[in-house]
C-alpha cells in the first residue's frame, strides 16, 4: 500500500524525486539507426561534435546534477531534430524545461562561436573542384556557389513585429546562404527580418563586399541566383523573356545547376525539423539557432551521414516569380557567355 501511496503521488508531482525520474538514455543504449532517428546523427558524429563544443559548455565543476558535455548536446541535437516546444522536448527527456533552453543556447553559441572553420568561402584550390562538379551536374561553367534565401518560420516578437512579417503573411527570418555542389554551405547570413528581400541582404552582405572588389574576370568564378536578384557580373541570372536559342539553353543549364540550393534548403529543413516546423524564440536566438544547424549541416556532410531520406523534399519555387528592378550590369557578361558556351 505504501508503494502504491507512493507510486500515485509521483504521477501527480511535476517534480518527483530524483530516484523516480525518468534515466537519460546515453549513446550507449541506442544503436546508430536509433540515434539518427532521434538526433539527425551517429555515434561517431555525435563524439566529435561533443568534443568541437566541449570546452565551451562543459560545466567548471562536476557536481553530481550537472548534464555532461555529452548529454547537452544530445539536448539540443533532440530539439533541433524535431522542433517544436521546449516543455515537450524536456518531458520526452525527463528534464526541465529550463535545463533544456540552457542547453539548446549553450550549445548554439558554441556552435556560432566556431561557424567561420566550418562555413568558409572556397579557396582558389576548391574553386576548381566546386567548378567541375556543378558543371557535371547541370551543364554550367564556372559556377562556385548557388545563393537563395528561406524563410526560418518564429513567433510573433513583441518589438517591431511587422518588419519580420514575410510576403507569405508570417513572422520570419530570411536567411540567405550558397552552397557548393556537395550542397555545403560556404556562406550563411541569418539575421534579417522576414520582411526584408533577398536582394538587399545580398547587397548587404559582406560575401557580395568580397566579390565586388576581387571579381574580375568569369574565370574568378559565379555564382547562380534566381530573377529576385540582380543580373551583375559575378551573380548570373536567368534570362526572364529569352529571344534566342542560345538564351533557353542558358536558361536550362542555369536551372539544372542552381537547383542545388533548393535540395540543399530541403535536406537541411529535413534534418532540423526546427527550421521547417518554426522555432519560438526571441529573433536573436533563433539566428543563432539557424547558424548552429548551419554548421551541423556542413559537419553532416563532412562526416558523410546519410540523406538518402531527405531526397524527396519538394522545391518551392514561389521566389522565381520575384523579379528584381534595379540596374542590370552583369547582361553583357550573361549574353557572352550564353553565346559563348550555349550557342
Amino acid at each position: 500500500m505504501e508503494e502504491m501511496l507512493l507510486f500515485g503521488n509521483i504521477l501527480h508531482d511535476p517534480k518527483p524525486p530524483r530516484k523516480y525520474r525518468k534515466r537519460l538514455l546515453t549513446l550507449d543504449d541506442l544503436t546508430d539507426k536509433e540515434l539518427r532517428a532521434r538526433y539527425r546523427f551517429g555515434r561517431n558524429s555525435i563524439i566529435r561534435i561533443t568534443d568541437i563544443v566541449r570546452k565551451d559548455i562543459e560545466h567548471p565543476t562536476q557536481r553530481s546534477q550537472s548534464l555532461s558535455a555529452e548529454m547537452q548536446v544530445l539536448v539540443a541535437l533532440r530539439f533541433f531534430a524535431c522542433g517544436g516546444f521546449l516543455q515537450v522536448v524536456g518531458d520526452t527527456l525527463g528534464i526541465d524545461k529550463s535545463t533544456v533552453s540552457r542547453c539548446v543556447q549553450k550549445v548554439s553559441d558554441a556552435l556560432n562561436a566556431k561557424a567561420d572553420q566550418f562555413i568558409k568561402w572556397p579557396s582558389v584550390q576548391r574553386k576548381g573542384d566546386i567548378k567541375q562538379g556543378f558543371f557535371d551536374n547541370g551543364g554550367f561553367p564556372g559556377v562556385v556557389g548557388c545563393i537563395d534565401g528561406t524563410h526560418v518560420r518564429i513567433s510573433a516578437p513583441s518589438h517591431d513585429e511587422p518588419s519580420f512579417v514575410n510576403r507569405k503573411g508570417y513572422h520570419s527570418i530570411n536567411t540567405q546562404a550558397i552552397c557548393d555542389h556537395e550542397g555545403k554551405f560556404t556562406n550563411v547570413v541569418a539575421r534579417w527580418p522576414g520582411s526584408v528581400h533577398d536582394s538587399h541582404i545580398m547587397r548587404c552582405s559582406q560575401v557580395c563586399t568580397h566579390l565586388e572588389e576581387s571579381h574580375l574576370s568569369v574565370q574568378d568564378g559565379l555564382i547562380l541566383g534566381d530573377s529576385g536578384y540582380a543580373c551583375r557580373s559575378f551573380l548570373m541570372t536567368p534570362y526572364l523573356r529569352p529571344t534566342e536559342p542560345c538564351h533557353e539553353k542558358f536558361n536550362k543549364a542555369h536551372m539544372k545547376t542552381r537547383c542545388c540550393i533548393e535540395r540543399t534548403f530541403g535536406w537541411w529543413k529535413k534534418r532540423f525539423n526546427c527550421l521547417h516546423q518554426g522555432i519560438r524564440m526571441h529573433p536573436e536566438k533563433v539566428c543563432k539557432i539557424i547558424m548552429a544547424c548551419a554548421v551541423l549541416h556542413n559537419l553532416a556532410i563532412e562526416m558523410k551521414e546519410p540523406m538518402d531520406e531527405y531526397d524527396n523534399e519538394i522545391v518551392n519555387n514561389d521566389d522565381l516569380n520575384i523579379v528584381f528592378r534595379g540596374p542590370d550590369e552583369g547582361r553583357i557578361v550573361r549574353d557572352h557567355i550564353a553565346r559563348g558556351f550555349f550557342s
